[in-house]
């Protein structure tokens, strides 16, 4: 009898064909497994902008949070603000807490190649400030009420601590104070003139020394509106950290802002070594401020930038404080001094050595002064 070689697969064949599904179906689980990053990879690069409001006392903030920062314009028509972003891909919306009692409501528009918010206020009677942050990504526009009879502020005299043969506090890596506050103060002033109508007038725009005396002469006899003195900080704790703005008083919140204020005052006679009639001099300019609204004006003006300073830079907050400044004590107008950080703080020391925390320090005070100035802004 005949044997059929097609009906009966030899044995050899068959361990062949189970051999052969089983590489396949290794091989098939493989590239699914070296896929599957790429997949969730792809899911989670999307693109982005999440929406959401703060409330502050004067002004409403919207924060549009990006993925990573696009190009955008802000434009004002009647109650609208319109914010178009450029992009040519599809953006994941996201809408975060926005309760505002100064916004009406917000709405998405999505183009070819851009994505347009529209904000709506409850009155066209508004004005509006922007800004970036680069981490986290982020597009800050402020809203807030338009003054019919804005402060009187024409001259803001920005004085950068130290210079010179003064060089102030030094670092641990040897970054003295006077190397880091004329950056941060230029970058002040360059902020101010490109967004403000106002004349800015430094004490010294180079490494020179200016002494106290003439820096307050520098102040009154351009007759500056605004004062602000710009230092870095140092303590005997290698761990202290963060801002501090200071106005005026004659007597010291604490003992370390006694001490930091015996120190930015260098050889002038001070607390309990001054002299009756500097002590004398000191009171009536005190109350010659206190009888203007300075010391008023001047802790207000501290406060908005402190806060600014602890929203901006996530540093700690040390407060505002009052001690005897020499540098403060003849001006005739509102006037602080910002302690930026510690340079005796390693950690900090390296932060003022680099450009981007320079600026962001410079817009947290730019925005801590628009914020005053929306304070004293008269309907």
């Amino acid at each position: 009898m005949s044997s059929d070689a097609g009906s009966i697969p030899a044995a050899s064949t068959i361990i062949e064909n189970k051999l052969f599904k089983q590489i396949k179906k290794s091989f098939i689980l493989i590239i699914i497994f070296s896929l599957l990053p790429y997949a969730f990879s792809s899911a989670q690069d999307i693109p982005y902008a999440r929406l959401s409001t703060k409330e502050h006392s004067s002004f409403t903030r919207v924060i549009i949070e990006l993925s990573s920062l696009l190009p955008f314009s802000v434009e004002k028509r009647a109650s609208l603000l319109f914010v178009e972003i450029k992009t040519n891909v599809s953006l994941r919306i996201r809408r975060g807490p926005s309760e505002s009692p100064f916004v009406d409501s917000f709405s998405w528009t999505i183009g070819n190649d851009s994505l347009t918010l529209t904000i709506k206020a409850k009155h066209a009677n508004f004005k509006y400030d922007y800004f970036t942050t680069d981490d986290p990504p982020q597009l800050i526009i402020d809203l807030s009420q338009k003054a019919k009879n804005p402060k009187a502020i024409r001259t803001i005299v920005i004085d950068p601590g130290h210079g010179g043969l003064e060089s102030g506090t030094k670092g641990k890596f040897g970054t003295l104070e006077k190397t880091v506050t004329l950056p941060i103060s230029l970058r002040l002033k360059d902020f101010i003139e490109r967004n403000l109508a106002y004349r800015v007038v430094m004490t010294r725009e180079k490494d020179v020394s200016v002494t106290l005396d003439n820096r307050v002469a520098i102040a009154n006899n351009n007759e500056a509106d605004l004062f602000i003195s710009i230092h870095a900080n140092g303590s005997r704790r290698k761990n202290a950290r963060g801002s501090e703005t200071f106005f005026l008083s004659l007597n010291a919140t604490d003992e370390e802002a006694r001490r930091l204020a015996y120190m930015e005052n260098s050889a002038d006679e001070l607390d309990e070594r001054i002299e009756k009639e500097k002590e004398d001099e000191i009171k009536m300019i005190l109350w010659d401020m206190a009888q203007a609204a300075y010391l008023q004006q001047s802790s207000q003006l501290a406060e908005f930038m402190q806060k600014e300073l602890n929203l901006l830079l996530g540093t700690a907050n040390r407060g505002i404080k009052q001690a005897p400044f020499k540098v403060l004590t003849g001006v005739a107008c509102p006037a602080v001094l910002v302690e930026i950080a510690f340079l005796s703080n390693p950690v900090e020391e390296k932060k003022l050595l680099d450009e981007g925390f320079q600026s962001k320090v410079a817009r947290a005070i730019y925005q801590g002064l628009i914020n005053f100035i929306r304070l004293y802004s008269q309907e």
